[in-house]
Formats: structure tokens, C-alpha cells, sequence
């Protein structure tokens, strides 16, 4: 161990002299030298003394000559004491039985009259002993400097990805500003940096802006709800920083003699957020800002304990602000980790519904299109389900639906006619009258509509239109004899838009009918096929001049690439028909026969010949 281990006395300044145990601290007033002296041991062969200066200026002597001095008067931009920092006096063997004497000097009364550990021995061992004693706080500095500023960058990062502000950000800050506090306070700082005494001087800039990356922090993860708080604490550091930086510039304070101030507002920062944090745990039952407070609490008490050292040690290590600081990183590394996975849960489920929107607007459209195909089989029905779906539509505005509502309505809508797909050509398209025989075939088309529906979940209610739009309200409809209420509201709509639409479109076997004729014919049927009150609000419209509608099926699509999918589905539906085609044609000839096969439509036509 390269410790001295001679006697030392105080040489005080009325003459007198006194035997004093090193390290130690003794009364000696501020601005006045401390000069103790020894003799080396015969024996002595060291090549090095040492001493850590704190806040002195130190003079070596060696045999009443000087040897070594430390002094920054002439290299310090501002301040009136010397930076903490070991001082080193060359020696010799041939210095042996010699008389020692060192004397220190400050201006700061805290420091005055203390004497530190003289070490001796090789410089490099010196050193080596030091590290053993205190170089895992500067590893712990390291540390957390890289881990600071490794934090600060993927939180940036992060924040481009997920384009939000993570508070994982301004804890990186804390951290960097506390790594490099720790740095200026290691008892190696002179290794790291050319000039200590700038160093030194950052240490105390640092810890009195402190409170506001931690204000930042915790203002961030508290989403802004005690900013007003917040605020004022932050302006009383920057004032405190102004005018403790101009009384060390002028020389009349030194950052050490107003570092009381700067204890007092961090330790207001501190007990402001904790108090908030702890009001927001009590009322938030699922305890999201656990992790943070329990971290900020040990962080606290680790900056308290290595606070309150400064008034009662004269070196300090940093060491408790360095756990501190690992807690709280770690928890918050697990308090990020959780957020960051729920934002990708979020982003996940949100992607999700993304592809599922573009997925029904796809199906919707391809289902669209394939009722307009079959649309296309009777020549006077073209357009004739968009018609209905815009008619429909104006009902269930006037009954106060949401625009949800009304899209799904008008996607059933679309649809309620797909059942005219098992109903042959020459029945949808005879020129004449129906047979009753051939007008129970034609009422199959809502049976049929039905069963193809049924599976259909992204369109609320769709098979229910299909299957009930031809009910009447007196029961008198078809195919289940329903009345009243005990239809479905969708197809009790749907109903009267598809038979207005009727009445007003051109059909094979008839002209259109005049407004007139067609608002008498709603009229009459009020209560015995319409839903009186469904009735009366399209019979308004119509006195309103207000059934207006686009004639043309258009798709407001925002997704850019809905276009590109239409041909696929148009030319999907293209060659869907084209196979149900061939595949009719292919199974209408009996391979055993060769007689020609009937299609559903065929034998329910046969059933009632």
C-alpha cells in the first residue's frame, strides 16, 4: 500500500506547532496557508509523493527548497480556488532523513484547513492503488456515459419509427448529465481531460440544471398534466444558474458557495415529481408509472445520500448517484420495452384494420360487381340495386342512422336481387305477363339470395334484406308471411325503395309510371305493403323534391391501391360467369342420354306445369 506512514506537525502561524494525524481536518480560516511538515525515514527510496488537493493550492518542499506546485491562478478563466486534483513531487533516495513540508492554501471555508492521504512510492503504482480504491465508480461513469448517449440515439430513432416523443429521451439526458457529473467528481479526472479545472467547473453547471432534464422527463411521461407545476421550478433553476454564474465570474461567490442554492432546487425538482407520480398512481389502478416512480425514488435517495456527503466529506465519489442512476435506467428500460410493445400492438391492430377495411372494400366491390353482372342478364334492371341502395339510404337518413349504418344498408341493398341468379333468363326477361306458375318461380330469388348471403359477416343484416325486402307489412308478402314489426327494419326500407324504383323504371312488358301514379300507389299502401312510417318519410322526400340520387355506382376509395385491384376483380367476376357458364353448358346434357338437363329455374317452372 504506497501510503506514507511518517508523523506529520502542523506548523501554525503564531509559531507554535502541533502533532497532527493525517488525513484530517483542522481548524485553519479561509485564505491563510496549512503547513505541515515531516522528516523522511532513512530508508526512504521513493521516486514520488502525492497528495490530493481539494480546492487548494499545494507547494512541496523538499529540505526547504521547492520541489512541486499546484496552482490554477494563472489557467483558471474564473473562480478563486485551485481544482480538485492529485499532486505529484518527484524524489529520490537521496532525499532520505530530509524535512518535508507541505503547505495548502484555500479560499473556501468548507475546505479549509483539510489535509488528505500523502501517498509515496512508484507514480504508476500510485495510481494502480487508487483505481483499487475508487475506479469502479469511474467504470460505473463510463457506463453509464455510453448507455446515456446509446439511449438518447434509439429513442430518436424510435421516435422517427413510431413518430411520438418516447421519455426514454430526456432520461437519456439525465443520464449523460449525470455521467459526466460523476467524471468531473472521479478521482481520475486529470487522466481524462488536459484541463481539469474545466471539468471541475462543468460539474457545477451540470448539477444546477439538473432539474430540467428531469422535469423534461417526467413531464413526458406524465403526458404534460403537471406542466404548470413543472414550469416554475424549471425558470428557478435557469435564474439560479444567471446569477451564480455571474457571482463566479466576478470572483464574489464560488460555485461551491452557492451550491446550497442548487441543492435546495433539485431537491424541490425531486419532491414535485414524486409527489405527482404518487398522485397519479393512486388513481391510475393499472399502475403504468410504477416503474418510473420507483425508479425516480431510488435515483433520489442515491443523489440525497452523495447531497448531503458534500457537507460533511471532502471528497466524493459519485458512487450512490451512479446505483441510483442504473435503477433507474433499468426499470425504465423494462417500463419502454412494455410501452414499445403495446405501440407495436397498437400498430399491429391498427395495420389490421387497415387490411380488413381494405379487404370488405374489396369483397364489397367484387360483390358489387357481380351483382351488376347479374343485373345485366334483364336489360331493363341495369342499375336497379344502386337505384335501390340510394333510395334506401335517404330513408335511413331521415331516421337519424349513423353514416355506418347507411353504408352497411346500402352494401345489403346492392345485393338484395343476388337471388335472380338461379332464376332462368327466359322468366326475368318475358315480355309478357307472369304466369302465377312462373311468378312463384321469380319469388325464389329471395329464398335463394338468402342461402347465398348467409355466411356473409361483413355486411350486418344482408342476408335478412335478401330474404325479406318482398314482405308486406300486412303479411301478405313473401316467402315467410311476415307483418309488421317482425320484419327486419333493413328490408321494410329496402322494401320501398326497390318498389318505388320499380314503378319508376321502364320494364319490359311496361313504361315507366308517372310521379303522380307512383305516389298515389305508396300511398294506398301504407300499412298493407309499407311500413306506414317508412312511408310517410318517402312520400315527404318526394313532396320535398329531395329524392335525388347519382345514377352511377361510384366507389370513393381513399386507398391507393383500390384501383389497381379493380380489373383483378372485374376480371375476376368475368371469369367467374364465364366458368358458371361453361359449367351450366357442361351440365345440361346428360352424358349417359345425351338428353338436355333442366336448371333449378327449369324444374321449379316444371313443378307447376
Amino acid at each position: 500500500m504506497p501510503v506514507y506512514h511518517g508523523s506529520f506537525t502542523w506548523q501554525k502561524s503564531d509559531g507554535s506547532s502541533e502533532k497532527i494525524t493525517v488525513p484530517g481536518r483542522y481548524s485553519v480560516s479561509p485564505e491563510d496557508t496549512m503547513v505541515i511538515t515531516s522528516t523522511l525515514p532513512e530508508d526512504y527510496d521513493s521516486n514520488t509523493l502525492a497528495v490530493r488537493s481539494s480546492l487548494q493550492s499545494v507547494r512541496f518542499y523538499i529540505d526547504g527548497k521547492l520541489r512541486s506546485e499546484y496552482d490554477t491562478k494563472d489557467t483558471r478563466l474564473a473562480g478563486k480556488n485551485s481544482t480538485s486534483r492529485y499532486v505529484f513531487c518527484k524524489t529520490s533516495d537521496a532525499d532520505a532523513g530530509k524535512e518535508l513540508r507541505i503547505e495548502l492554501r484555500t479560499n473556501t471555508k468548507q475546505y479549509s484547513g483539510v489535509v488528505n492521504t500523502v501517498y509515496c512510492g512508484d507514480k504508476t503504482d500510485i495510481w494502480e492503488f487508487l483505481f483499487t480504491q475508487y475506479g469502479m465508480e469511474t467504470i460505473i461513469a463510463f457506463f453509464l456515459l455510453f448507455a446515456s448517449v446509446i439511449t438518447i440515439i434509439f429513442s430518436i430513432m424510435l421516435g422517427l419509427i413510431y413518430h411520438t416523443k418516447f421519455d426514454m429521451e430526456y432520461l437519456g439526458w439525465c443520464m449523460l448529465m449525470g455521467s459526466i457529473w460523476m467524471l468531473g467528481e472521479s478521482k481520475f479526472r486529470q487522466l481524462l481531460v488536459p484541463h481539469s479545472s474545466a471539468l471541475a467547473t462543468l460539474c457545477f453547471i451540470i448539477l444546477m440544471l439538473s432539474p430540467l432534464p428531469v422535469l423534461f422527463y417526467a413531464d413526458q411521461v406524465q403526458h404534460r398534466k403537471y406542466r404548470r407545476l413543472y414550469l416554475p421550478i424549471g425558470w428557478l433553476a435557469i435564474f439560479n444558474f444567471i446569477i451564480s454564474t455571474i457571482l463566479h465570474l466576478t470572483g464574489i461567490l464560488d460555485y461551491i458557495e452557492t451550491l446550497f442554492v442548487s441543492h435546495a432546487i433539485l431537491l424541490l425538482t425531486v419532491f414535485a415529481v414524486l409527489f405527482t407520480f404518487a398522485l397519479d398512481i393512486k388513481k391510475d389502478k393499472k399502475r403504468r408509472n410504477l416503474l418510473a416512480f420507483i425508479g425516480l425514488l431510488a435515483a433520489t435517495v442515491s443523489v440525497m445520500i452523495d447531497g448531503i456527503s458534500t457537507y460533511f466529506v471532502v471528497s466524493l465519489s459519485g458512487i450512490f448517484v451512479g446505483i441510483g442512476m442504473i435503477i433507474l435506467f433499468s426499470l425504465n428500460v423494462l417500463r419502454t420495452a412494455g410501452n414499445i410493445h403495446m405501440m407495436e400492438l397498437r400498430r399491429q391492430k391498427k395495420e389490421l384494420a387497415k387490411r380488413k377495411r381494405q379487404l370488405e372494400k374489396v369483397s364489397l366491390q367484387m360483390i358489387q360487381t357481380l351483382s351488376t353482372t347479374i343485373e345485366a342478364k334483364d336489360e331493363y334492371a341495369r342499375g336497379h340495386s344502386h337505384r335501390v341502395a340510394e333510395y334506401a339510404a335517404l330513408i335511413a337518413g331521415e331516421l337519424g342512422w349513423s353514416s355506418e349504418e347507411i353504408m352497411n344498408l346500402k352494401y345489403a341493398a346492392h345485393l338484395h336481387d343476388i337471388g335472380k341468379i338461379g332464376i332462368p333468363d327466359m322468366l326475368l326477361n318475358k315480355p309478357a305477363r307472369l304466369t302465377p306458375e312462373e311468378y312463384s318461380v321469380i319469388k325464389e330469388h329471395t329464398v335463394i339470395g338468402a342461402e347465398i348471403l348467409k355466411n356473409i359477416s361483413l355486411i350486418p343484416h344482408v342476408a335478412e334484406v335478401a330474404r325479406s325486402h318482398h314482405e308486406h307489412y300486412d303479411g301478405t308478402g313473401y316467402p315467410d308471411g311476415l307483418a309488421g314489426e317482425d320484419i327486419p327494419l333493413s328490408a321494410r326500407i329496402v322494401a320501398i325503395a326497390d318498389s318505388y324504383d320499380a314503378m319508376n323504371s321502364r320494364r319490359i312488358y311496361r313504361n315507366a309510371l308517372p310521379p303522380e301514379k307512383i305516389f298515389e300507389e305508396i300511398e294506398n299502401n301504407r300499412g298493407i305493403q309499407f311500413d306506414p312510417e317508412l312511408a310517410d318519410i318517402f312520400l315527404k322526400l318526394l313532396c320535398d323534391d329531395r329524392v335525388q340520387i347519382c345514377e352511377h355506382c361510384e366507389f370513393s376509395e381513399d386507398d391507393p391501391e383500390l384501383p389497381f385491384i379493380e380489373n383483378e376483380i372485374e376480371n375476376f367476376v368475368s371469369n367467374v360467369m364465364s366458368k358458371l357458364q361453361t359449367q351450366e353448358d357442361s351440365e345440361s346434357f346428360d352424358f349417359l342420354t345425351g338428353l338436355p338437363m333442366r336448371s333449378r329455374g327449369e324444374k321449379l317452372t316444371a313443378q307447376f306445369m
